[in-house]
Order: C-alpha cells, then structure tokens, then sequence
C-alpha cells in the first residue's frame, strides 16, 4: 500500500547542499519548507502547478534570507524538492494554498526529487538582494531544475 506523500521545497544554499550530499540527508530541528495545501474540494491541475511555483519562490525567499546569513555562501538560492510522507509534515494553522510547514525528522536524499538554482548571472543582483532580502525582487531570475543525479556537479 502506498502512503500518502506531500511535495516539500526546502530552502538551501550551495554549502547546506554540499552537507545534504555528503549526509546523505536533509537535517534540521525542525526543517521549515513550503508546500501547497489545497482547498478542501479542489483539484485543478493547472492550479495546483501555479500553487507548487509560487512554493518554489517561497522557499527561494528563504533561501535568500540563508545566503544573507552567510557572507562566504556562493550567491546563489538554492530549492530541494522533496516529496515526504504527509505523516511528517505539520502545516503552519489556517493556511490553504502557498503554506509554510514544519518538516519533522530528516529528509533522507532519496525523497528529493530536483534542486532549482540560480545561474551564475544571478550572483550580483543577489547580493544587491541581500541587503533588504524581504523586500527583494529577483523575478528576473528563474531558478534553473536540476535532476539529482546532477547535484554532486553543483558543489
């Protein structure tokens, strides 16, 4: 029997990526990630797609934020998607749509499914960003998919 899973996009940096690789994991007390947490009733796919992006730029804002905490951080937001069993996945209260949720243990590297990253053309107007990364506007900048076998390449 397949158990229910929860597409999760966990905001990272080049440096946690590294760390993810080389644990073989995602770890975190807990793991703050975004995922989409339709209505109760709806299922149009071309809704849940524009949900699961605006996620994406959600945890890209996180990321940002990461990067803005470390100064020897290439600058470059980097997404992991992972798809995680719902039983992990605790949902911030009353949120429907884009939510932030509270991933509960590890995310092991066989649960994520593609890492989105900025190109390298992005790294000066990420660091203009970073001085005020709530208010930033990197809209120009679409992050670039990534299968996994292609990760180790990355670090």
């Amino acid at each position: 029997m397949t158990r229910p899973t929860m597409r999760v996009f966990l905001p990272s940096s080049l440096p946690a990526l590294a760390d993810v690789l080389a644990r073989g994991e995602v770890r975190g007390t807990p793991i703050r990630a975004y995922a989409v947490r339709p209505e109760p009733g709806a299922s149009d796919a071309a809704e849940d797609e524009e949900l699961e992006y605006q996620a994406l730029l959600a945890a890209a804002g996180d990321s940002l934020r990461l990067l803005a905490a470390d100064p020897e951080a290439p600058r470059r937001r980097v997404v992991l998607a992972a798809d995680v069993p719902d039983r992990i996945v605790e949902p911030d209260p009353g949120e429907s749509g884009v939510a932030s949720v509270t991933v509960a243990g590890t995310v092991p590297l066989k649960r994520v499914v593609s890492a989105h990253v900025d190109d390298e053309a992005a790294a000066t107007d990420i660091e203009a960003a970073l001085a005020d990364p709530d208010a930033a506007d990197l809209g120009e900048h679409d992050l670039m998919w990534f299968a996994t076998q292609e990760l180790p390449f990355m670090v």
